[in-house]
């Protein structure tokens, strides 16, 4: 990205980036990342993409960024199934509570989990939001947390055969 891009795509974002209640999502895991860092991945993308094909890019990348405005406290044990369907409605309660959404960031933020919520895209720019955050998920899952399973995986059969290797020099075995 340029500098001149960069910059602007800092101002864009600027007063949500420090917002206080925003800030907390770089201590939530998702997809084996933050939170933060997921959104701020989405909305990077959406503002190249969105600017390029001359869409509202500034509306775009700021609802990419708070497509997932929502801390897991959020959530209720019983409600936890659901989350997938229903966080897009607690990210735009929590969006429109700290700063000022139009209808554009508002259908952009509840419907970027179609089809699974059933909320139905109305914008190029939402459906733009939508397939860049299933790409980005897709890439995240990918790169951090299947790399992360793996390698707990590897720990685990390492410890394993540590153990019973211990366990054979006693004469014992572990399975």
């Amino acid at each position: 990205m340029s500098k001149k891009n960069k910059d602007e795509f800092l101002k864009i974002i600027n007063d949500i980036e420090n917002n206080n209640k925003f800030k907390e999502l770089d201590n939530e895991l998702h997809h084996g990342i933050t939170r933060y860092g997921h959104s701020y991945r989405v909305a990077k993308a959406t503002y190249k993409l969105s600017k390029t094909l001359k869409m509202n890019y500034i509306d775009a990348t700021r609802a990419a960024l708070l497509h997932d405005f929502y801390l897991d406290s959020d959530f209720s044990i019983e409600k936890s199934t659901k989350i997938l369907s229903i966080h897009p409605n607690v990210a735009l309660i929590n969006a429109k509570k700290y700063f000022e959404i139009n209808d554009m960031q508002a259908n952009i933020i509840k419907s970027h989990m179609f089809p699974l919520n059933g909320v139905r895209p109305k914008y190029k720019e939402s459906w733009l939001v939508s397939l860049i955050d299933k790409s980005v998920a897709v890439y995240e899952l990918y790169r951090f947390k299947f790399k992360m399973i793996i390698n707990i995986w590897a720990i685990f059969l390492f410890n394993v055969i540590t153990l019973n290797k211990k366990l054979n020099k006693n004469n014992k075995k572990l399975f």
